[in-house]
């Protein structure tokens, strides 16, 4: 599942976020970083993915 969320989070940073970790302030940061660039935005992503197990 880690893998589907990491090629989402390639795509569309902020949904990647979403999927792990809902609406939090990690998802907001994500979309500031995507919105100033599209690569700080992908390594944030993949970082909060790979970073811990998820959160429920």
């Amino acid at each position: 599942m880690d893998l589907l969320r990491i090629l989402i989070a390639i795509l569309l940073p902020p949904l990647g976020v979403f999927l792990q970790e809902g609406f939090g302030k990690h998802f907001w940061l994500n979309i500031l970083l995507t919105i100033l660039g599209y690569i700080p935005g992908i390594v944030h992503a993949v970082y909060i993915i790979a970073r811990s197990p998820r959160h429920a």
